[in-house]
Formats: C-alpha cells, sequence, structure tokens
C-alpha cells in the first residue's frame, strides 16, 4: 500500500471538520459550562498607586495618603481578585485536597510582596465566618493562604490585596486542588470594558477553526521540517542521585525538564545524601579533568567533604516527626523526642511521655549516612546522636535483656513512613511531602508547632533545612548538568518545586529563608 500523500491528509482532514467539529466544539463548551466542582479565578483590577512603577503607560496621581506613605514611593500596587465557585456542584470544606488542614487555597504573586490583604464583596453573609477565625487568611512573602470556604453555585468573594516589589500585570495565579475537581484562571473582564459583540462560545468556535486550519498547514510543512530544542535546554546524559526524602521533587524535576527539552536523558537513582555524595567525589577524583555528569541533592549543607565539591542551594524542605496513627498523640515537645531518643536512662514506654498507651516507643530509623538523619540529630536532638540500633524488625529486641530502646534502621524514606504505618507505637521521622500522603501515620506538632507554610518559612517551625545540589567542581558551560541546575534553581523547576510543597531559595520568601542567596 502506497503511503498517504499530504494533499490527501488535507482532503481528509478537511472533510471531518465539515462533519463534525461544530457539534463536537458546542458539545464542549457545554460540558465545560457544566463541569464537576469548579473553583474559578479573575484579576479583576491591577494597577499601581506607587510612582511610575517601571510602566510609563500606567503613570498615575497619588494625592492624600497615598502620597504620605513613603512604602508607597515607586512600586506599589493592588489587585482585585474575584474567586468564585462557576461549577454546577457545591464545594464542601471536605473537598479541599490540601495537606495543610486550615488552608485549601493558595494565591501567588510572581515577583511581587503581599503588604496587606482585605476580604471584601462577599456574596453571602454567612461566608465572613470563614475568615475571622484566627489564621484564618495569612500572608507571607508573595502567597496568601486562604482557608477552606464552603461555596454554593455561583457563591464569590473577592480580595483587595496591596503590594510592591514589582510591577503590575505580573502573573497571578492560585494553587490548590478539589476533589473530583479543578481550581483554574477565568478571564476577567475589566471594569471599563463592554460586553462583547460576539459571545465566548462564539469566539471559541471561530479559533477552533482557525486552529483546525493552523494544524493542516502544520501537518505538511512537518513532513519537511526539522526539530529544534528550547533555548536553554542541553541533550545528553545526567544521573540525579543523593537524598531519598528529596527523591520525590527530583522525579518531577527530571520528567518536567525531559518534557520541554527533548533528547535529554535524566535518571534519578537516589540512595543518600553522604552515600551519593562520597561516590560523585570517586567519579570525580578518577575523572581527573571532567565532571561528572551526576549531581546529588543533599539535605543540608554535606560536612567534611572534598574542596572539589561545588555546592548550590535550591529550596527549602520540611521535615516531619510521624508516629502510628494508633497512637492518642498529636503533639510532643523537642524535651519528649530527646527524652525518647536519649542514649542514657531512656523513655522506654509511651505512658513515661504522658500518651495513654501501654505500648513500648518503636524508633524507626535511618541508617547512618542518611542526610535526614544527621537533620534529625541536629535540629531535633540538638547535635546528639540517635542510640544504637537494637532490633532488626523494629518490633521486638534482638537481645531480650537488652534495656534500650527498641529501634531499627532502614535505607529509604518511603520504608521508614511504611514501616511507621504497620508498627504499634511505631515512631520515625521523614520528609514531610511524603509524610502527610503515607497511609497509617500521623504528622506531630513539635513543640506545639505544626509545619503550617507560614510556621516553615519564619523558621518557628523546627525541622526544616535547606535542600543542596551538588556537583564534583562546576558543569561545563552548555551542559546536561548546569542546564538542569539553572532549570530548578532559576527556571520553570521553581513551579515543581512549589507543586512538591518546597519553597524554593529564588523566591521572594525563599531568599531570605536561605539566607540571601
Amino acid at each position: 500500500m502506497s503511503p498517504i500523500s499530504p494533499d490527501s491528509i488535507v482532503a481528509i482532514v478537511t472533510s471531518l471538520i465539515a462533519l463534525g467539529i461544530t457539534p463536537f466544539v458546542n458539545f464542549v463548551f457545554w460540558l465545560r459550562g457544566r463541569g464537576g466542582r469548579r473553583i474559578g479565578y479573575r484579576v479583576q483590577l491591577d494597577t499601581p498607586v506607587g510612582g511610575d512603577n517601571g510602566q510609563a503607560e500606567q503613570q498615575n496621581v497619588r494625592l492624600g495618603l497615598f502620597g504620605d506613605l513613603s512604602e508607597l514611593s515607586h512600586d506599589a500596587t493592588v489587585v482585585l481578585l474575584r474567586i468564585e465557585n462557576d461549577g454546577r456542584e457545591t464545594v464542601a470544606e471536605s473537598d479541599y485536597t490540601s495537606p495543610d488542614p486550615s488552608h485549601g487555597l493558595t494565591v501567588v504573586f510572581t515577583d511581587r510582596v503581599v503588604r496587606g490583604v482585605s476580604v471584601t464583596q462577599l456574596s453571602d453573609e454567612h461566608l465572613i465566618d470563614h475568615f475571622t477565625r484566627p489564621g484564618a487568611v495569612a500572608h507571607h512573602g508573595n502567597q496568601i493562604h486562604l482557608p477552606r470556604v464552603p461555596l454554593d453555585r455561583g457563591q464569590h468573594y473577592k480580595l483587595f490585596v496591596l503590594l510592591t516589589g514589582g510591577p503590575a500585570a505580573s502573573p497571578v495565579r492560585i494553587t490548590g486542588g478539589l476533589r473530583e475537581g479543578r481550581v483554574y484562571a477565568n478571564r476577567a473582564r475589566p471594569v471599563d470594558d463592554t460586553s462583547p459583540a460576539i459571545s465566548g462560545t462564539a469566539y471559541g468556535i471561530i479559533g477552533t477553526f482557525c486552529a483546525a486550519l493552523l494544524v493542516l498547514g502544520g501537518l505538511v510543512v512537518h513532513l519537511d521540517a526539522r526539530h529544534t530544542d528550547p533555548m536553554g535546554c542541553a541533550t545528553g546524559g545526567l544521573t540525579v542521585a543523593g537524598s531519598t526524602a528529596f527523591q520525590p521533587a527530583a522525579t518531577d524535576l527530571a520528567a518536567r525538564y525531559e518534557k520541554e527539552c527533548p533528547g535529554s536523558r535524566i535518571t534519578v537513582d537516589a540512595n543518600g545524601s553522604d552515600v551519593d555524595i562520597a561516590a560523585l567525589i570517586g567519579q570525580g577524583d578518577r575523572a581527573k579533568d571532567s565532571s561528572p555528569p551526576v549531581i546529588v541533592f543533599s539535605d543540608g549543607p554535606a560536612q567534611n567533604v572534598s574542596p572539589r565539591l561545588s555546592g548550590q542551594k535550591v529550596a527549602v524542605t520540611a521535615f516531619a516527626m510521624v508516629v502510628n496513627s494508633r497512637l492518642p498523640v498529636e503533639d510532643l515537645s523537642l524535651a519528649a523526642l530527646r527524652s525518647a531518643y536519649a542514649n542514657d536512662a531512656p523513655v522506654l514506654a509511651w505512658r513515661g511521655l504522658g500518651v495513654d498507651s501501654g505500648l513500648p516507643i518503636r524508633l524507626i530509623s535511618r541508617k547512618d549516612g542518611s542526610g535526614t538523619r544527621k537533620l534529625f540529630e541536629r535540629l531535633i536532638l540538638g547535635r546528639h546522636t540517635e542510640p544504637g540500633r537494637t532490633s532488626g524488625d523494629c518490633v521486638s529486641l534482638l537481645y531480650p535483656t537488652d534495656v534500650r530502646p527498641i529501634r531499627c534502621e532502614l535505607d529509604r524514606t518511603q520504608d521508614v513512613l511504611d514501616k511507621v504505618g504497620t508498627t504499634p507505637g511505631g515512631l520515625g521521622y521523614a520528609e514531610l511531602q511524603a509524610a502527610q500522603h503515607a497511609k497509617g501515620v500521623r504528622v506531630l506538632k513539635i513543640g506545639g508547632e505544626a509545619p503550617s507554610p507560614q510556621a516553615i518559612n519564619d523558621g518557628t517551625y523546627p525541622f526544616a533545612e535547606i535542600e543542596y545540589a551538588y556537583t564534583y567542581d562546576r558543569p561545563a558551560g552548555g551542559s546536561l548538568a548546569e542546564s538542569f541546575l539553572n532549570f530548578a534553581v532559576n527556571g520553570d523547576g521553581k513551579a515543581v518545586l512549589e507543586y512538591d510543597n518546597h519553597l524554593p531559595c529564588q523566591s521572594p520568601a525563599g531568599y531570605k529563608r536561605c539566607g540571601g542567596t
């Protein structure tokens, strides 16, 4: 059978468009307007109120208090943001899928810092009750965290936000999820606009026909077109290793980079920070004049390593103390945790920590060489080491006459979470994002402080640290290692990190938390 010619392809696709695309488009628009749980948001106003704000076309005259406030001297802006239920189903508090029990949505203002927020123009009076609770609305850096507001069909509320640090019309987005639904950006009509002569549905149909014609042209051109990579991409192979706690984020970064940069092959093989840093140094020493195509992520700065290592701060990663979910405990102080892990006269049973349980404390830990374990010993145990291993199965002592606590060691973050979730009386530690999605475990408060975004950002939650990326010497210019690091630290990788609940160092809040670098 002879191949189909480009002219035949055009004729076939054109016929399909003529026969089926209009009813299909109408169906899509009908479905879009009646989809399940949906929360839409619209930026209805975004304008400077400071000086020139870097935008000559938006000059303004400031009088009265606007002229007196020095903080509004050059870059202040105001945004009016409408948030609404435009789906066909009610959104309940339990429908929000955020791991934060107090908040459901997060507003992110690119390149700007939030100075003040006012909740206004609520469609129903009872909605205000959800915003007046202590901590219901929190803002820090470029983010506003909103409560889990239940919204019936058509209900809405608005945020009036004062910002500094960046120009008006910088991107604004809302992150968060809904059970069997989605959060998305609506088209906002500016307040001075008149109603359009052509409806949105008509525009959609016209646009679809135009897009189809462009696709037809593309089908023909593609036969002879050559693929080119996006600017800044590199090809070849790269291994990403190190922290098993950071492995989910590393995997997501690798997948996003490969999607944006065809021809790149990134393998994620995490075996622990110390183990993989030692392997990287060995590879680099043997290679002598070249930097191995390897990046190792480390939970905190690597200690006592080769001067040839080059480190870069990537993000702030939060960790968590976790217990078996059947234990009646939600909060442990640093003193209680140190008593459980003490080398001399440790507390062996949960009753000794004031917990109503007759079970022994079973300590489920990471092996020596784990970056997470080093952080735990430094940040939680006050630089004291954990007691020695006394159990192989995390349930019983190797030697029944041993008077030390039951303590076992496992290789990986997920191994610890799985074992805590199935071990009565289990106590361990792991990366926060992984812990929040693990079965059978409960994330503890530490000294009354929950791992909320604000507590992590301002440093009041004690179990968080900077994630570093290490290479052997600086990667060569144009190499895949250099390109991937730029992507993760300064490029689109920041959005990936935020999605995985890490705080990028190169963000308004992360810049200060990472020490200004």
